[in-house]
C-alpha cells in the first residue's frame, strides 16, 4: 500500500498492509539529529531571530524542503502542513533587556525558555486590554459574510501548495488549522476563566463568531487540494476538562460539529488534535471526527479503553509517551508499541504517534525505535509473537 492509501484504511477502519505512522508537530532538533544538517523548521528562537532579520524567504524554503525530507528519511505516512509567513513577512524585532530577555512594544516581558527554546511571556502590560461586548460580537457576526475567506494562491499556503504537489500521489496530507477551544475573554489567565461563568451570553457569542467563521475557511482548505484537516485545540488538563461538559456541549460542540460537517460535505476528513484528559467528552469526539491524535496516557486517557469505547467510530492516533520520547529509552518506546499495537491496532482505526510531538528534547535513538517497531511489528495481522 501507498502511505495515503495506509491512513484512508486508518480512518476508515480497515486493516492496512501495516500501521500508518505521523506526527501533527516535530521540533528543529528532530530535523537536525535524522537529517543530518541545521533547519529552521519549527526552530523556536532561532526562527524567531531569521524573521526579525527579514530572511522569511530563507526560513519558507527550508520548512519546504526540510518537512518533506524528514517524512521521506522517517517513512511516515502523513504530511503535516500549515500557514507561512507571507512573502515580504518581517515582524518589529522586540527589544532586547538582558540575555535571553525580550520586550514588545506593549510592555510584555518574554524569556527565551530553557527548555523548550521558546519566547514565553512571564509579565504582561494588561492595558492595551478592552473589553468585549455582546453588542459588539454581534455586529462583527452580522458583518462576517463580507470578510473574504483568502485565496489558496496567496504565499502564506507556498508550503502546503507544495507538499500538495511533491508528495500527494502518495502520502495523505493534512492541513494543522485552527480550532475553538473555550470561548474566553479577558485580561489575564484567570479572569477569562472566570468570565466562561460569570459572564455565558458573551461566551457564547465568542463562540457563535469563531465557529462560524471556522467554517466559512473549510471551503479555502478544500480548495488547496489537502487530504484533511486538523483543528488544533486543547480542552484538558492532565487531571480533567478545564471548564465544564456542560459549557463544552451548549457552547462548543455544536460549532466543532459544524466544521466537521462542513469539512466532511467538502470531501476532507477531520483528525483532531487535543490534549489532555477529555473522558466526560469523548463520546461527543467519536461522533463527528474521523480521529483523534495526542492521546495523553499521563492524563488518563488509557488507549485500550478507548479502542473499547470508542474504537469502532473513532481512529486513535498516539500510543508512544512523550515523556518517554524524552526523558526513556527504547525499551521504554518498546513497551508503550507492545501495549498500543495490541490493544488498539486490530482491526484498524489505530495510527501511531507521539502522545503528543516529537518535541525539544527528543531521543534520535527512541524516535529510531519507534520507526523499528512500527516496521518490524506493525505488519497486518497484528501478532504479539513478534514483539521481541
Amino acid at each position: 500500500m501507498l502511505p495515503r492509501e495506509r491512513v484512508f484504511a486508518a480512518l476508515e477502519h480497515r486493516e492496512p498492509d501495516r500501521i500508518p505512522w505521523g506526527e501533527h508537530s516535530i521540533d528543529y532538533n528532530v530535523y537536525e539529529d535524522i537529517l543530518g544538517r541545521p533547519t529552521f523548521v519549527q526552530a523556536k528562537m532561532k526562527e524567531t531571530q531569521a524573521l526579525w532579520d527579514g530572511r522569511r524567504d530563507e526560513v519558507v524554503e527550508s520548512y519546504k524542503r526540510d518537512r518533506l525530507d524528514l517524512v521521506r528519511a522517517l517513512d511516515m505516512d502523513i504530511v503535516f502542513v500549515g500557514r507561512v509567513p507571507p512573502r515580504g513577512y518581517r515582524p518589529e524585532p522586540m527589544e532586547r533587556v538582558a540575555e535571553g530577555v525580550y520586550r514588545d512594544r506593549d510592555g510584555t516581558v518574554y524569556h527565551v525558555s530553557s527548555t523548550t527554546h521558546d519566547l514565553m511571556p512571564v509579565s504582561m502590560d494588561t492595558r492595551p486590554y478592552r473589553e468585549v461586548t455582546v453588542e459588539a460580537l454581534e455586529e462583527e457576526i452580522r458583518r462576517l459574510d463580507e470578510e473574504p475567506i483568502g485565496d489558496p494562491a496567496d504565499s502564506e499556503w507556498e508550503l502546503v501548495r507544495h507538499a500538495v504537489q511533491e508528495m500527494k500521489d502518495t502520502h495523505f496530507i493534512l492541513l494543522l488549522c485552527g480550532d475553538l477551544e473555550w470561548p474566553r475573554f479577558g485580561a489575564t489567565e484567570e479572569e477569562s476563566w472566570m468570565n466562561l461563568v460569570l459572564y455565558p451570553q458573551v461566551c457564547a457569542r465568542i463562540a457563535e463568531l469563531t465557529g462560524r467563521r471556522l467554517v466559512r475557511e473549510v471551503q479555502l482548505y478544500a480548495r488547496l487540494g489537502v487530504d484533511g484537516i486538523m483543528p488544533c485545540g486543547d480542552l484538558g488538563s492532565s487531571t480533567g476538562l478545564m471548564a465544564s461538559p456542560r459549557i463544552y456541549r451548549e457552547m462548543v460542540y455544536p460549532w466543532h460539529k459544524a466544521v466537521a460537517d462542513e469539512a466532511h460535505r467538502l470531501g476532507l476528513k477531520v483528525l483532531k488534535h487535543c490534549c489532555g484528559h477529555i473522558w466526560p467528552i469523548i463520546d461527543e469526539f467519536a461522533s463527528i471526527y474521523d480521529a483523534w491524535e495526542a492521546i495523553q496516557a499521563t492524563a488518563g486517557m488509557d488507549i485500550r479503553r478507548l479502542k473499547e469505547r470508542v474504537g469502532d467510530r473513532l481512529t486513535l492516533w498516539g500510543g508512544i509517551w512523550h515523556e518517554h520520547i524524552i526523558l526513556g529509552t527504547p525499551e521504554d518506546i518498546r513497551e508503550d508499541a507492545r501495549y498500543a499495537f495490541t490493544h488498539a491496532a486490530p482491526g484498524g482505526g489505530y495510527i501511531m504517534g507521539s502522545t503528543h510531538s516529537l518535541a525539544v528534547g527528543a531521543r534520535p535513538e527512541n524516535i529510531l525505535e519507534m520507526k523499528r517497531c512500527r516496521d518490524q511489528w506493525g505488519i497486518y495481522p497484528i501478532d504479539p509473537r513478534r514483539f521481541v
